[in-house]
């Protein structure tokens, strides 16, 4: 292993046209600070950020660009604003909710500062596009929650040779850090094997709390500032996480890997991780609340797995059944498929019992993650007549029954 690089602090983006009097009033504050200026502002203005997503850490960081006078920010994202985002997404209102979370956002940059210019990238970030997306910006970031994305933002930033900051959100936690081939280490080097596909859930699955979005958020948008007007010391070789039931902080050492393979050409990174599905309707992969895993299922699908549109076909014949919800109480509160019986995942263990040997069974959660590892569990328990629902309630309501989209 080599030792972890030093920045050389050069900063990343010339300089733009001299700030009018309005400009630097709006930024007084900012200038103040030691070692900052004028200067240093100039770059920000001149610089172009894509953000990869406008979910949780995409609303916390894209106002806060705004705000702090990055000339030009690009959006990726596709999805539209749901009312589970609200408590999150503060870029996002009531008003917004059915609308393109871009167009939202658009808004929300122009009430901060119209002159910023927004750009609204409308597609599905993937090897075919990402080169010559990132060709047109100084600087990405990525606030995916698939690792998929995450490997995919890393090497199109490597070979077109910009920074990524990243951040990742999960529950009460989350981590920042910077990937920069040529510079230090990449996101590679920290995790050079992706974990296995459904160890790891998104936040739609294992919850987050919004303060962590707002607070990794922050740190990635002061780790932006830093690489584009060259001060302080940016988390190159280094990642720092957050705890915000201790509070505390904690910082993480990493270094290049000599045996790293080289960064040479785009790959299937879905193949790479291990996913198999394609993305469900909606969502973006970026958008930090998307999981990557869709519904597909039908004839060429797993045995131990099943569509919505033959388990609807099952409930209206009445075939014998025992249909399964694994998801938390108040998820079964909100919307529940009709005959289904809750049992928690994280109670299953000790329900074995109230799992029926003598019909099929077939086991539901919101996306299909939480029930694949269900699935796993009881047949590591030794139940064999057993299936999970693919893509899981959500696909469910999409394709069979619209009243139940509530969450």
């Amino acid at each position: 292993m080599t030792s972890p690089a030093q920045h050389d602090r050069q900063p990343l983006v010339e300089p733009g046209a001299q700030l009018s009097p309005d400009r630097l009033i709006r930024y007084s504050r900012q200038l103040a600070n030691p070692d900052f200026g004028e200067l240093a502002q100039r770059r920000l203005a001149n610089a172009r950020v894509l953000v990869v997503g406008a979910g949780g850490l995409g609303s916390a960081t894209i106002p806060a660009l705004a705000a702090l006078g990055v000339g030009t920010i690009g959006v990726i994202d596709t999805d539209v604003v749901e009312l589970s985002n609200l408590h999150r997404q503060l870029a996002h209102g009531v008003a917004d909710i059915g609308r393109s979370k871009l167009d939202s956002v658009a808004d929300t940059v122009a009430r901060i500062d119209p002159e910023i210019a927004l750009v609204r990238h409308s597609l599905w970030l993937d090897p075919t596009n990402a080169l010559d997306l990132f060709g047109d910006y100084d600087l990405v970031l990525d606030g995916s929650d698939n690792f998929a994305t995450r490997y995919l933002v890393n090497d199109a930033a490597a070979l077109t040779g910009i920074p990524v900051v990243w951040g990742a959100i999960l529950r009460y936690g989350g981590q920042a850090g910077i990937a920069w081939s040529g510079h230090g280490p990449t996101y590679r080097d920290l995790f050079p094997v992706p974990p296995a596909p459904g160890t790891v859930p998104s936040c739609a699955e294992g919850g987050v709390l919004p303060t962590v979005c707002a607070m990794i958020g922050a740190i990635m948008c002061s780790e932006t500032v830093k690489l584009i007007t060259g001060i302080g010391d940016p988390l190159l070789g280094r990642v720092t996480t957050y705890d915000a039931l201790s509070g505390r902080f904690r910082e993480l050492d990493y270094a290049a890997s000599d045996e790293a393979d080289a960064i040479t050409e785009l790959i299937d990174y879905e193949a790479f991780c291990g996913v198999t599905a394609a993305p469900a309707t909606g969502g973006t992969p970026g958008s930090n609340d998307a999981s990557g895993i869709g519904g597909a299922g039908g004839a060429d699908s797993p045995v131990d797995e099943i569509d919505s549109r033959e388990l609807a076909a099952m409930l209206r014949s009445g075939a014998p059944l025992q249909l399964v919800d694994i998801r938390e109480p108040f998820e079964y509160a909100i919307a529940a498929i009709e005959t289904a019986e809750l049992i928690p995942l994280g109670g299953l263990g000790d329900r074995l019992a109230d799992i029926r040997t003598d019909v099929p069974v077939v086991v539901y959660c919101h996306h299909g993650i939480r029930s694949e590892r269900a699935l796993r569990m009881l047949q590591s328990a030794g139940f064999t007549n057993i299936r999970h629902l693919v893509g899981g309630i959500d696909d469910y309501s999409q394709v069979i029954d619209p009243a139940l989209a509530r969450y």
